[in-house]
């Protein structure tokens, strides 16, 4: 009887430490914060217009809000042991909504519907159609993204990086939503009137989509940790970085959106020149 008393000590010991159930609705609390801020946006995206492209603003910083309670979801159901189907689930879904519907919806009506009538209505006409069209394919690139990172088991990118460095295939899809915020918000909400910026916007939505189901590698961060040896130093980057975003929203989420679009596209180019560069060495 001695013998097992050991045995039944450490089966206490980890029913202890067990979350209580009443914790596993910690992360899907932010979850419904991060599906909030979506519909938010999708509401104030309704209200923007020309005469008042505040709502625009609020949109963009509305899907700005709901990536930052993403990141936050998942990092405490890593913290407090939570992780279930049913949060990830969820998670999945909030992401179609707030990062997927929303943003498609902002990019079509402030890059597109708001375009003025003039000379040249047929021009005009044309590129609203295709706007519509191409806001779908960012939905739809997104919605892929998402299925295909609940599919994968240990994915590897098509241009793989450093080895036991982790990276994500494809450009997540709250960080596709971010560009679409950031430009947005970098114009302070003020929508496309010009026809010839409207073809860079659906260039710029077209590309995005297209890097969301591509298989490039794009930095996943997963390698930061506040348990590593100097944790304050981390903690003061975050805050500085947080301080600047703060001060200087406008170009600073325009830089962080549009620079982690450029390290993704800078990375492939990277692997296909050194590629080549092995391949002509191979031959001599």
């Amino acid at each position: 009887m001695a013998s097992e008393a050991p045995g039944a000590a450490q089966v206490g010991a980890k029913e202890r430490r067990r979350p209580s159930r009443g914790m596993y609705v910690l992360p899907s609390l932010f979850t419904a914060g991060n599906i909030a801020a979506g519909y938010y946006a999708i509401t104030q995206s309704i209200q923007g217009s020309v005469a008042a492209p505040e709502f625009f603003d609020r949109a963009a910083l509305a899907i700005g809000f709901a990536v930052l309670f993403d990141s936050v979801d998942g990092m405490i159901a890593r913290l407090t042991n939570t992780a279930s189907d049913f949060g990830r689930e969820l998670d999945s879904l909030a992401d179609v909504i707030t990062f997927g519907v929303a943003p498609s919806l902002l990019a079509y009506l402030w890059g597109f519907k708001m375009l003025p009538v003039t000379d040249y209505v047929a021009l005009r006409g044309r590129i609203i159609h295709l706007g519509v069209f191409v806001c779908f394919l960012f939905l739809i690139c997104g919605a892929s993204r998402l299925a295909r990172f609940n599919i994968s088991v240990n994915p590897q990118p098509r241009n793989p990086g450093r080895p036991g460095k982790k990276y994500f295939v494809g450009m997540p899809i709250p960080a596709g939503a971010g560009v679409v915020a950031s430009v947005v918000h970098f114009e302070n909400g003020s929508p496309i009137t010009d026809l010839r910026l409207s073809v860079v916007w659906l260039c710029l939505i077209l590309f995005t989509g297209f890097l969301m189901v591509s298989t490039w590698r794009f930095w996943s961060g997963k390698e930061i940790s506040l348990g590593q040896r100097h944790p304050f130093q981390l903690v003061a980057l975050i805050v500085a970085i947080g301080a600047v975003i703060a001060l200087y929203s406008e170009y600073a989420l325009i830089v962080l959106s549009l620079g982690y679009l450029v390290s993704g596209v800078l990375a492939r180019l990277a692997y296909s020149w050194g590629q080549k560069r092995r391949q002509a060495s191979g031959l001599r």
